[in-house]
């Protein structure tokens, strides 16, 4: 199959472009801002349609959660009308899309894992803007995949991950929040888990991938810090209240992810495990 990746230099468009060595069934068309302006309707339309394109996985997003409620107007047209080109242009040529959406459409109230029916309540510019996106993508096309996912990191890029890993080896203490729950996604986890989808078929209808387990940020931080061999770093744990943010984070937001699972026969590794992946893949870097 022909697929087209945008958002391509982001982590999951670059673990997508790493898996990709072991897909020579499929022929990956790797794009961003520069090869493809994902807010130009006619411009992707006429990718679409020139390149065959079977499958397209936007990856594309604007994910400065804090910043959004700043810069409502450019968050919108990448996180809502952006996935409606991509919609409308894979609906014209019969292909199917994979948008990629987050756990911010949730307010974070619940306290059980949140499943893909689960009423919808975004607080936030990116939450909102997300959620939009969905909705408009699923009604472009009839071949939409929703995938929800939920604090993203790879080798790739910037993230909770790096950061975490830079304060500790720079300072000797450190207050992380411990009463936001939820659970880690290794990019390279999705972006094995979006082949998988590809190769068996893409099914529409919104799903949820994330690691497996459960835990807060203070509690990753821990993990990070000694995977890493980190111990000159004192973790304390904070109050979401100690640390103010523009945007309001959801305090629980583990997604369950039995449809994706069952759908697809998807063993999905727990986030320590993964973690643990990762940061040795850093190391040899």
């Amino acid at each position: 199959m022909n697929i087209l990746i945008t958002g391509a230099n982001g982590q999951l468009g670059n673990e997508m472009r790493v898996l990709s060595a072991g897909h020579p069934e499929h022929t990956c068309f790797f794009t961003d801002v520069q090869e493809l302006d994902i807010c130009d309707a006619q411009g992707v339309k006429a990718f679409v349609r020139d390149h065959h394109i079977d499958v397209i996985v936007n990856c594309a997003a604007y994910t400065a959660v804090d910043k959004a409620e700043d810069n409502a107007d450019l968050c919108d047209r990448l996180n809502h009308l952006a996935p409606g080109n991509l919609a409308e242009a894979a609906q014209a040529v019969g292909a199917a899309l994979v948008q990629i959406s987050t756990d911010y459409v949730y307010d974070g109230t619940a306290h059980t894992p949140y499943t893909e029916n689960a009423p919808t309540c975004p607080t936030s510019v990116y939450g909102r803007t997300k959620l939009a996106g969905e909705q408009l993508a699923l009604t472009q096309c009839s071949r939409t995949m929703i995938i929800r996912t939920a604090w993203l990191y790879s080798t790739f890029g910037n993230n909770f991950v790096k950061t975490m890993l830079r304060l500790g080896r720079e300072r000797d203490r450190l207050g992380v929040v411990f009463d936001q729950i939820g659970t880690p996604t290794y990019a390279a986890d999705l972006a094995a888990a979006i082949f998988t989808a590809i190769g068996q078929g893409i099914r529409p209808g919104i799903y949820h991938f994330s690691n497996e387990g459960v835990c807060s940020w203070y509690d990753f931080t821990l993990a990070i810090h000694r995977l890493a061999g980190i111990n000159t770093c004192t973790v304390s744990p904070l109050h979401t209240d100690e640390y103010p943010a523009k945007a309001p984070r959801p305090h629980y937001s583990v997604l369950d992810k039995t449809k994706l699972k069952q759908t697809y026969g998807i063993t999905i590794p727990h986030w320590e495990e993964s973690l643990a992946q990762c940061i040795r893949r850093m190391e040899q870097q």
